[in-house]
């Protein structure tokens, strides 16, 4: 019988990190005794290396014995966890101990980057096998990252059905309800009985996951309905499937954003919903797992470029890989902070009269970035969500602008008279306040320009948001209070 996987919460997850990080300490170590022990052969004599050896072996395999049962052991989704929480070294140690038959699982809950690393580190033949214990949903997740010798052996593998199915899920666009879809379902006809649909159940070993809900289709594979289970195990079994089946149930197309069916699956609190084409036929189901992965991923996306990344990134990459992936928006911030050098150097003379001014203008552009900041993240929920459509723009400009309004005056006022009291200067107060006010509004204008001119011409309104409203905030701060103090102080 299998060995059952243990489901860990977060704290046992990293315990278990742990317990396997030692572990392979100890397995490391006994390598590099094994290394010196070959290294020292001629100083030793025969029958004793002969012993150590053999201990040192009985006390490796041991090791790893103890590594494979824990993994074993361990959720697919827990091994993948530990594996991106381990350097390369370790974490191909680790991927070695695996079954062979839990590679592909494994493959599809690890992330991109990390993926590349496993699939690098296997031979054609054993990604062909881990392949092929996936359903063919899960295969097209899994086929970007494979080689095209190793898609085309797994391709004359499948069965000609599976096969069209793989190349149907794989012509849709990453962002669409098709590439999402599972194939996995239970169908009947709409003039057989509850007990003949009892009868079919119980044919099954097991039911395909989150099934909440049976499809009613006709000799034409057209949907006509969905049969809950509820309405199954309640209803009397000599009632036909057409008299309790739902004849109106949400269902949704291949090509449709799988952004808005996330939507609707939070709004109707679904598990499953039908997939159909444009003839109506139903083609697959959505699931509330498939919507989910969705979510997290575009999430953690979102995350990503709001800082400027590219792209997810291992955190145990080569250097190079994490120069490649971050430099693109550090240049961009490069040239952004050499403006706003420049607009300090135009102030010089001011700065050198008053050196308080040297002190306070951080206090101001900073202030100025984290409003920005907090604009532009709720603006690109909102878009997000579907909340904001083009024609809300003004409303949106006015509202927030008001918000700036109201925290310079409180904010700006507070630090105006902190200022005055530090430096007795009436006016440098003043000036203090206006400067926070003023940069406040032009980073709630920006905050809401970016990400609605970025989503208008059809940009993640997320990439480099906050990198771009930094860069305004610092230049804008320091030109506003500079500027202002000029004017009125020297």
């Amino acid at each position: 019988m299998a060995e059952q996987e243990t489901l860990l919460d977060q704290e046992d997850i990293q315990q278990r990190l742990r317990e396997v990080q030692a572990l392979l300490d100890k397995h490391h170590l006994v390598e590099q005794l094994v290394h010196r022990q070959e290294e020292n052969r001629h100083q030793v004599e025969q029958g004793e290396d002969q012993r150590a050896n053999l201990v040192e072996n009985l006390v490796h395999k041991q090791h790893e014995a103890e590594l494979r049962s824990k993994l074993d052991a361990m959720h697919s989704a827990d091994v993948a966890h530990i594996l991106e929480a381990l350097p390369l070294r370790d974490r191909l140690v680790v991927w070695d101990l695996v079954k062979a038959e839990r590679d592909g699982e494994i493959l599809l809950e690890v992330s991109d980057a990390v993926r590349e690393t496993l699939i690098e580190a296997m031979q054609p033949q054993e990604l062909v096998a881990a392949a092929e214990t996936l359903d063919t949903d899960e295969l097209a997740d899994l086929a970007p990252d494979l080689p095209a010798e190793v898609m085309q052996d797994v391709f004359r593998s499948l069965e000609v059905g599976e096969r069209e199915q793989l190349r149907a899920a794989m012509s849709y666009p990453e962002s669409a309800v098709g590439a999402l879809m599972d194939f996995e379902m239970v169908t009947v006809r709409d003039d057989v009985t509850l007990e003949v649909v009892l009868r079919y159940l119980r044919r099954f070993d097991e039911l395909p996951d989150h099934t909440d809900q049976i499809f009613v289709i006709d000799r034409d594979d057209r949907l006509l309905g969905t049969l809950p289970i509820s309405r199954l195990l309640v209803n009397d079994p000599e009632i036909a499937v057409a008299e309790v089946m739902n004849t109106e149930p949400l269902v949704l197309h291949a090509n449709d954003e799988a952004e808005h069916a996330a939507e609707a699956f939070d709004r109707y609190d679904l598990v499953t919903a039908a997939v159909i084409d444009q003839n109506g036929q139903l083609t697959g189901r959505l699931t509330v797992a498939a919507v989910l992965d969705f979510v997290r991923e575009e999430s953690e996306a979102e995350q990503l470029a709001l800082a400027g990344l590219r792209e997810e990134e291992d955190i145990f990459a080569s250097v190079m890989d994490s120069v490649k992936n971050r430099w693109a928006w550090l240049a961009i911030n490069l040239i952004t902070a050499f403006v706003a050098s420049r607009v300090i150097s135009g102030f010089e003379g001011s700065i050198e009269k008053l050196a308080a001014l040297a002190a306070l203008m951080p206090i101001v552009a900073g202030i100025g970035g984290n409003s920005g900041n907090q604009t532009i993240t709720m603006i690109v929920r909102a878009i997000a969500l579907g909340q904001v459509q083009p024609d809300a723009a003004r409303k949106l400009y006015r509202k927030e602008m008001g918000v700036a309004l109201l925290n310079g005056l409180i904010w700006g006022g507070l630090l105006g008279i902190i200022t005055w009291m530090l430096y007795h200067s009436f006016k440098l107060g003043l000036v203090m306040t206006s400067a926070m006010t003023l940069n406040l509004l032009l980073a709630s204008c920006v905050g809401v320009a970016i990400p609605m001119l970025m989503h208008k011409f059809g940009r993640d309104p997320a990439v480099g948001s906050s990198v771009l409203i930094t860069a305004v905030t610092d230049s804008g701060g320091f030109f506003i209070f500079l500027g202002l103090a000029t004017l009125f102080l020297l």
